[in-house]
């Protein structure tokens, strides 16, 4: 288990120590809010994860996800089907009869974020807080910001670059398909059945074998809510198989096998199969860069007494 302390005031403004005296049991709540989702829907881990992702590079890691209406960003395809909004639903409502307006559902966010791979076997990370939360949120802005499991390299390193964050860190928080699921059509334009249920693989990249798997798990006409465990091997553990899973050609999207089939990227891909604690390090410095992505603070958000909403 890797953890790691850093300066009391991070570049970002925020602070390790921000909700000493205002709050000072405000991460264990958040914690124990995910154990306890946790322990009842072991897919809890991985949804809170891409919760975040989803959340950090729109807009930045300030809750706009969080918020519900027509037109935010939550009610754009591309965010349908996101889960564990609950949880932080669960943890504010502890948070604010003990810390009434004290405590961001962006912080929330961020820390049960954390917490989700600490609980599934990963690294311990200290992250500052102090975050605000947004007061936009827009379904226009999703599509231009996140990444699609269809993007070639290239896609994926200029919105990973526009965010300040390096080639490195793409092929590390890449890592956090080592846990959670997908739909079948996210990933199903890379293989398919003819009219005769012969098997066709379209996309080269992917493992014959592991595509003909996936065309029964995902056979034409499943339901849309069918999903396939991201790595097959460990989908509970956040541990370093899925760079183990590309290097036999198994990442189940095509953004995944777009890391090893480039030079740019396949030996940081190589170095973290081979070394767990490597990756896990790695990990550390990506995820708290991610954390800081356009955080508000000050008059430049708010603290929202409901996470689904702003204060008015």
């Amino acid at each position: 288990m890797f953890s790691v302390v850093c300066f009391t005031r991070s570049s970002s403004g925020l602070s390790f120590d921000f909700y000493a005296v205002s709050c000072p049991s405000a991460e264990i709540m958040v914690k124990n809010s995910v154990r306890s989702a946790s322990s009842t829907d072991p897919t809890i881990p991985g949804k809170l994860l891409r919760l975040f992702f989803h959340d950090c590079f729109v807009e930045g890691c300030d809750a706009s996800i969080l918020l519900q209406g027509n037109d935010t960003e939550r009610s754009d395809p591309a965010n349908k089907s996101l889960g564990a909004f609950s949880v932080i639903d669960s943890a504010k409502r502890v948070l604010e009869i003990f810390c009434p307006g004290v405590v961001s559902c962006a912080d929330i966010l961020a820390l049960a974020a954390r917490d989700a791979v600490e609980l599934t076997g990963g690294p311990n990370i200290q992250i500052p807080t102090g975050r605000r939360d947004g007061r936009v949120s827009l379904a226009a802005n999703v599509r231009p910001n996140i990444i699609d499991t269809s993007f070639t390299l290239n896609q994926m390193a200029n919105i990973f670059s526009a965010k300040g964050l390096s080639m490195d860190d793409l092929v590390t928080l890449s890592g956090a398909h080592t846990i959670g699921s997908a739909h079948c059509r996210s990933f199903s334009d890379r293989f398919k059945l003819d009219s005769n249920g012969k098997f066709n693989l379209i996309d080269s990249s992917l493992d014959k074998e592991y595509a003909a798997e996936l065309t029964r798990m995902c056979p034409a006409g499943a339901s849309a809510s069918v999903t396939v465990n991201n790595d097959p091997n460990t989908p509970l553990l956040f541990d370093n198989e899925y760079y183990k899973e590309l290097l036999v050609h198994k990442g189940l999207f095509q953004s995944d096998s777009a890391l090893l089939n480039d030079e740019r990227t396949k030996n940081i891909v190589l170095d973290f199969a081979n070394n767990q604690e490597f990756f896990f390090e790695s990990w550390i410095q990506s995820f708290l860069k991610l954390s800081s992505i356009g955080v508000k603070r000050n008059d430049e958000g708010e603290i929202r007494q409901l996470c689904s909403m702003t204060n008015g």
